[in-house]
């Protein structure tokens, strides 16, 4: 974080000299204001408004910063560039000729390295900025085996007239799960186990009898 004193004839002049000299938008700087302007009579006892401005890290930068370094003393090069932002947050594409040492078996590299850089990049954030990150396109093709795996499940739920149980998986993993079966009909999910042992169980909500 940087701090600094500006004056300006008003509160809003000196807001804005601070603006320029930290080169920051209003949404990442927080203001404090030390002394309102006073205009004095006849010019005698006028003061200038004081204003006290803390600039706020960007996320993404620090985000950017940590991964970096991170990254490269795991022996990797990487470069990193912000694929995409919007509501949810921004994603960062992580491009490397090392992308499957990053991504990890079954991503679970590639969670790590997003869970820590989330903590890293809103350490000392004006606001919260949720990191995604990604590489090789991962995340989409997780998502499209997720969605396959989900459909043959509940398929074998319903013919066997038996709750399925899926393996331990993360919560973005199993929430996949549960929003591509949420409008099936003939089946309901829920997570259930504790931790690192949390898992999908999908079961079928007709009970036939002669199944078993």
């Amino acid at each position: 974080m940087k701090k600094i004193t500006v004056k300006g004839k008003t509160v809003e002049e000196a807001i804005q000299r601070a603006l320029t000299e930290l080169n920051a938008t209003i949404d990442r700087v927080e203001v404090k204001v030390i002394e309102e302007a006073r205009k004095g009579f006849l010019g005698i006892g006028s003061r200038l408004a004081v204003v006290e401005v803390t600039q706020f890290p960007d996320p993404v930068e620090e985000a950017r910063a940590y991964l970096k370094n991170v990254i490269q003393s795991m022996g990797i090069s990487v470069t990193i560039l912000e694929k995409e932002k919007n509501e949810d947050g921004v994603v960062l594409e992580l491009i490397s000729d090392k992308a499957a040492v990053l991504i990890g078996k079954r991503g679970q590299t590639l969670n790590a390295l997003e869970y820590l850089t989330n903590i890293a990049a809103n350490r000392n954030a004006k606001t919260y900025q949720r990191i995604f990150l990604d590489a090789e396109n991962y995340r989409e093709r997780r998502k499209q085996t997720l969605i396959r795996l989900a459909e043959r499940q509940a398929e074998k739920a319903i013919k066997l007239n038996r709750n399925i149980a899926l393996e331990p998986m993360p919560a973005k993993d199993r929430k996949i799960i549960h929003t591509a079966l949420q409008n099936k009909e003939g089946v309901t999910t829920n997570s259930r186990g504790e931790g690192i042992y949390r898992h999908v169980v999908i079961s079928p909500t007709k009970n036939r009898r002669g199944h078993q």
